[in-house]
């Protein structure tokens, strides 16, 4: 009998010591990660308990893929384990390795798409995402919301553009049904025509409705828009010209050089923003026809042709002013770089020429 009972003491010590050194393992720090401070790991979707275990301990995750299957039957996380990418940060603990996996904090991947782009931006935007899978057609001018998207590693492309467009229909229904009731479209998309010219036109969120409301004015009064962007997306398809308008490309044959065709384009210049398109169908009413650059990063309006020719004297005043001054400090550093030039080869200080000024 002492044998006995000396026998199962000791077997209950080994049992309190291995249960102590599991806990330990469990809830006390992991392994380092081997590369940086974090270690990414993919768990497929329909993967099993012990897959998942062996994955994150091939990968350096943790030390022990029998203790996390223990330790997940015995919880109950082995029945919430979910699919997906995760970042799991160095020396983390296989408890908090398991939470993790089993609460499906997967690592967070994010698509955005600025107001205004082309939808052959929205493309390379989804193709550079190499998280992402498969392929996806070019949608539509004007088709897509600029917003930032949510998506996971290996989200269907298709999927994701179905999402863009998809919230892009439901916002434009809604603002349909409470549009202006007075205004000149046709169909939803010639709002969202109207909308990607507004976005071009202005950074400024306040001037957006005042500036849609100009060109509706125009549009009813039989006038055309001219708009710049117009004529740059038919010369371009939307990319930058890298220099101003020309008069010979303001006179460009295309169906987008509102200088020349009365109406609306024939498609959108870009996606539109929320803001754009709330602008588009619900402007303010005004009599304004013009507006003009005024210096500010905004735009000075006016409803008639005299006033708007005072607005337009004064912004190329300003445009003069900033051309002179821009033009003087290139003479100026030119003028400083020759003097120093001259004065530590000849040991000579000739007086530098002033540039003019503005």
């Amino acid at each position: 009998m002492a044998a006995l009972t000396a026998a199962l003491a000791t077997v209950g010590l080994a049992l309190a010591v291995a249960c102590v050194a599991a806990l330990a393992l469990f809830f006390g720090p992991g392994p380092a990660a081997r590369h940086g401070a974090a270690t990414t790991v993919i768990l497929r979707p329909g993967a099993h308990l012990a897959e998942i275990a062996a994955d994150l301990r091939r990968e350096g995750v943790i030390s022990s893929d029998t203790l996390f299957i223990v330790g997940a039957e015995l919880s109950g996380a082995a029945r919430r384990l979910k699919a997906g990418e995760y970042a799991f940060p160095s020396r983390a603990s296989l408890s908090s390795v398991m939470r993790a996996i089993a609460e499906g904090r997967v690592v967070r991947h994010f698509i955005t798409i600025p107001e205004g782009v082309t939808s052959e931006f929205v493309m390379e935007t989804l193709n550079k995402a190499d998280f992402l899978t498969g392929y996806a057609p070019a949608p539509a001018e004007g088709s897509v919301l600029p917003e930032t998207y949510e998506v996971r590693r290996g989200d269907d492309r298709a999927a994701v553009l179905r999402r863009m467009m998809d919230a892009r229909d439901a916002l434009l229904a809604s603002l349909w049904a409470h549009r202006r009731a007075d205004l000149p479209y046709k169909t939803p998309e010639e709002a969202v025509i109207l909308a990607s010219i507004v976005e071009k036109e202005t950074a400024r969120p306040d001037e957006r409705p005042r500036i849609a409301a100009v060109f509706l004015n125009r549009l009813k009064a039989g006038m055309p828009l001219q708009s710049d962007p117009t004529v740059i997306y038919g010369l371009t398809g939307g990319k930058p010209l890298g220099h101003g308008l020309r008069v010979s490309e303001l006179a460009s044959a295309t169906p987008y050089n509102t200088y020349k065709v009365v109406g609306l384009p024939p498609t959108p210049i870009g996606n539109p923003g929320r803001a754009a398109l709330a602008a588009a169908l619900d402007p303010p009413r005004t009599d304004e026809l013009y507006f003009v650059a005024n210096g500010t990063g905004g735009h000075s309006f006016s409803a008639t042709l005299a006033e708007h020719q005072q607005n337009v004297t004064r912004w190329r005043a300003i445009e003069a002013q900033r051309a002179c001054q821009s033009a003087a400090a290139a003479a100026q550093g030119a003028a400083s770089a020759a003097h120093a030039a001259a004065a530590s080869t000849h040991g000579a200080t000739p007086a530098a020429k002033v540039p003019a000024k503005c």
